[in-house]
């Protein structure tokens, strides 16, 4: 037990470059407190104690913000950060070394009490207000976009953003020297990308009618037209990248 604790206040150092105590990171930390709150509930769970477990992990929602049902299967060095409205559902199966920011929601797709909820393997990390709905797997060091909202499975180390989510991209998860990516942030933009394509596929018709019809010398109107598109392709590229229109 005690191994397991210090193991739990090793993993905040390791995941969150703010913590500067062990005494900040027992008394400040709720996801810390949710965890410990919700093995003390799981145990009251197996235990057929269904009141007590659930009971339990309604005071540690009340003083974390942090809803895990009592049932919910989950593994070592388990990291929640800050931890608002994060909900994690009964027959979640979380494995080791998982991440989640606030907002997460693991939640259930059908009333039928049987397998209802995700299970994500080990490494996996799940930005801030990310949904991920349904009995699905999400595959081991695979990283999902903040506000995704994932409904289907996902393979290995892949990277999905979106809404709903779309597997973008697939690479390690593992940082430097084992440590784990936390690089949640560095997201392709598979809209912005489908743009440009487009935009590519465009001038690519645009070219080929110009060469059909091109005299030898280009006159002053065509050349006032290719600036005014150069222009536009400009305005294009600012929007995609976040400078607005």
């Amino acid at each position: 037990m005690i191994r397991r604790v210090r193991e739990d206040i090793r993993t905040v150092f390791e995941r969150d470059p703010a913590a500067k105590s062990v005494w900040e990171v027992m008394t400040c930390y709720p996801g810390l407190q949710a965890i410990w709150m919700y093995r003390l509930a799981h145990r009251f769970w197996c235990w057929r104690l269904f009141w007590l477990g659930r009971f339990t992990m309604h005071l540690a929602r009340w003083f974390t913000g942090i809803e895990i049902h009592p049932g919910a299967s989950i593994g070592r060095r388990f990291f929640i950060d800050h931890g608002m409205g994060v909900v994690i559902g009964e027959t979640t199966e979380i494995g080791d070394d998982v991440t989640l920011y606030h907002g997460v929601t693991l939640g259930g797709t059908t009333w039928k009490k049987h397998k209802r909820h995700p299970t994500l393997e080990d490494g996996v990390i799940v930005g801030a207000g990310a949904k991920i709905l349904g009995p699905i797997v999400v595959g081991a060091h695979s990283r999902i976009g903040a506000n995704s909202v994932l409904l289907r499975e996902v393979p290995a180390h892949s990277t999905v953003v979106g809404i709903p989510g779309n597997i973008v991209t697939k690479s390690s998860s593992e940082g430097e020297k084992g440590k784990i990516n936390l690089d949640h942030h560095l997201m392709p933009d598979p809209v912005a990308d489908a743009i440009r394509h487009m935009l590519t596929m465009i001038d690519d018709v645009n070219a080929r009618i110009d060469a059909h019809h091109r005299n030898d010398t280009m006159d002053a109107e065509e050349a006032v037209l290719h600036q005014e598109m150069e222009k536009e392709h400009q305005k294009v590229e600012k929007f995609l990248g976040g400078g607005g229109i």
